[in-house]
């Protein structure tokens, strides 16, 4: 049964949805009843769930985790995110946004040339992301370093995360990724153009 959490932390409801162990999708609101909606709205149709006001000890480790990265820190948890059902150019691009490290940003054409495909078939991709936050898609910008689009509260709010990412990095650099060179840039590129 698939067990559904939202939780209140600080003034923002953080949604939840796990099928032993697994993430089935995660968001934040600042309202607990959208919140719940979207969760609501992206489990599968045909599984049984149950809406829980107490946090297993795992479901209690996953909210942290997304409070923290909320909040601008480093997390090194890894969850298992169930991703199975997702096409595979889908899974590409959301194991590359993955890689993109805390205090950086990427484009959305540097991810197609990582991965394959065109940059609009990795926006189409994003726009389907399950698991905000955690696939962190407001790490991912226009090619001229502007915001772009974001889905999960729109562009006030990314320029929120990447204010709290800022780590004083001041060069890009290259990660490998599904095969192919992934370059990053500091945040730092994207929030000066909105000091």
């Amino acid at each position: 049964m698939i067990e559904v959490y939202v939780q209140n932390l600080d003034g923002t409801f953080f949604g939840l949805a796990l099928n032993n162990q697994e993430i089935i999708t995660t968001t934040f609101c600042k309202d607990q009843k959208t919140t719940l909606n979207y969760i609501l709205s992206n489990i599968p149709f045909e599984e049984p769930f149950e809406v829980l006001s107490e946090p297993t000890l795992h479901a209690k480790k996953v909210l942290k985790m997304l409070k923290d990265i909320y909040d601008g820190k480093d997390t090194t948890d890894n969850f298992n995110l169930a991703t199975k059902h997702l096409p595979v150019y889908s899974k590409k691009v959301l194991k590359a946004t993955l890689a993109i490290p805390t205090g950086y940003v990427t484009t959305y054409g540097a991810i197609a040339k990582a991965v394959g495909g065109g940059a609009r078939a990795v926006g189409n991709a994003m726009a389907c992301n399950l698991f905000p936050i955690i696939v962190p898609c407001h790490r991912v910008v226009k090619s001229d370093l502007g915001l772009g689009g974001y889905g999960a509260g729109g562009l006030g709010i990314k320029l929120e995360f990447l204010m709290r990412e800022k780590r004083g990095f001041t060069e890009p650099k290259d990660i490998h990724v599904e095969g192919g060179c992934l370059t990053v840039f500091p945040v730092e590129y994207v929030t000066n153009k909105y000091a």
